[in-house]
């Protein structure tokens, strides 16, 4: 065995450092998955033009409602073998990982099978133009047919970031992203498969990536074996996996809905407000992701630490993770201040146009007020580390307010500035919740 669990116990150390360290393969992650979709934008725009661009791009929101229910589900089912690490009880350790195995496999194949049957009825609520609606249904098929290899990806990736390591994720993420544009290339432009060639990219990679997690937990993981007492099936592990992990699965999709509302409302202004949004939405992902993988790190921080019962570590950790968003957040305003002209330039073509007009105001605008959205994944993932992900839900209740008010606010004479504060006022009204509970269990462990 090449490595020991005890290297990645978050519950020891500096939690500065601790915090910082283990969020920056997270970082990088999120970073690098940004450049692989660039790159997948290129190549079907390049070789299948761009009916076949949008066919994939009004997927998006269904992506987001389906696959988001994926991730946060698997990330939820990651937090109590979290804090068993934290509890030194390994046996619970491998009865977690087992039972949210077969937790994950029951969920992911009836989610599958649901969401590929519903894929037309879906596309035709978003109102998906009948010209791309037969491409963008082959296509985000075979993304639902994935589910299981996503969920495989996703929970695999949450065990061991679970366990303290999370740059073994990375480095299988960074595989499976150079998969993913080499296969994308392969089966869009050398085996004509058009968009459906994308989609099977995309899964294929991200089986590879789940299969190489597995193996790394498995054959390079000290102490982690495959024992038959430890895989077989126990109701109370699975209902506590799931009293954790579809409210967190529940919690992404409300967010997804939200975003929904809010696309209307964006639609109803113009393809000008469309493409301004549009143009500094992906600016500003750029810049936040960042901030929500230091999120992901103080979920996996507060989880360890409490099922060590080290509750002022945890209040430490909260202090710390907010000083490191809030760094980031003068150096992301200020690079965007600097460079907003050149980066919408690098979308658009130039700066000129209204629609460049609208993107240049909405960074301007919404930069200002990162420091709401770094301190919401802080108090939220804490509250999440701690078990409390049906409040999470609440807080994801909170963020779809919040943007159905932008959207409101965006047919009255404020129209494209509401938009700009959209997402600021849906991060405000789930962190005001998120502060109160955190406040409320931390001062309860005091």
């Amino acid at each position: 065995m090449h490595n020991t669990l005890s290297r990645n116990d978050l519950t020891t150390g500096n939690p500065l450092s601790k915090i910082f360290f283990f969020a920056l393969p997270l970082v990088f992650g999120t970073l690098f998955q940004q450049l692989y979709n660039f790159a997948d934008t290129v190549i079907i725009g390049r070789f299948l033009g761009e009916q076949a661009l949008a066919a994939s791009g009004v997927t998006y929101s269904l992506n987001f409602l389906i696959l988001g229910f994926v991730q946060g589900c698997a990330a939820g089912f990651g937090v109590p073998l979290s804090q068993s690490f934290g509890a030194k009880d390994r046996d619970e350790v491998h009865r977690f990982y087992w039972n949210g195995l077969w937790a994950s496999a029951v969920i992911s194949v009836i989610l599958a099978a649901a969401a590929f049957a519903m894929t037309v009825p879906l596309l035709a609520l978003i109102r998906t133009p009948q010209d791309i609606l037969p491409m963008a249904a082959s296509y985000i098929q075979i993304i639902f047919a994935g589910i299981p290899l996503s969920m495989l990806y996703n929970h695999s990736a949450s065990v061991l970031r679970a366990l303290g390591d999370s740059r073994h994720p990375f480095y299988f993420l960074l595989a499976s992203c150079v998969l993913n544009i080499v296969l994308d290339f392969l089966l869009v432009a050398v085996i004509p498969l058009g968009v459906a060639g994308a989609a099977a990219a995309t899964v294929i990679s991200q089986g590879v990536s789940g299969c190489l997690n597995c193996w790394w937990l498995f054959r390079k993981t000290a102490s982690f074996a495959i024992r038959k007492k430890d895989m077989a099936l126990s109701l109370s592990h699975v209902k506590r996996l799931n009293a954790i992990g579809l409210p967190m699965g529940f919690e992404y999709s409300v967010c997804a809905i939200g975003a929904i509302a809010m696309q209307n409302a964006i639609n109803v202004l113009g393809s000008t407000a469309i493409t301004a949004h549009t143009t500094g939405e992906k600016i500003r992902q750029i810049f936040t992701l960042p901030m929500e993988s230091v999120g992901t790190a103080m979920a996996t921080y507060t989880a360890q630490n409490y099922g060590a019962r080290k509750y002022d570590r945890i209040r430490s950790g909260v202090r710390y993770g907010l000083l490191i968003q809030y760094l980031y957040c003068i150096a992301a305003w200020t690079a965007i201040f600097l460079a907003k002209g050149s980066l919408v330039a690098l979308v658009l073509g130039e700066t000129a146009s209204p629609a460049a007009q609208g993107a240049l105001e909405y960074l301007s605008r919404i930069s200002v007020l990162f420091a709401i959205h770094g301190s919401l994944t802080i108090f939220r993932n804490t509250l999440q580390g701690m078990g409390h992900s049906f409040q999470a839900i609440l807080s994801g209740i909170g963020e779809l307010l919040g943007r159905s008010l932008g959207a409101a606010l965006a047919f009255t004479s404020l129209g494209f500035t509401a938009i700009c504060y959209g997402n600021p006022i849906s991060w405000s009204f789930a962190l005001a919740y998120c502060v109160l509970m955190v406040w409320m269990h931390l001062r309860r462990l005091a």
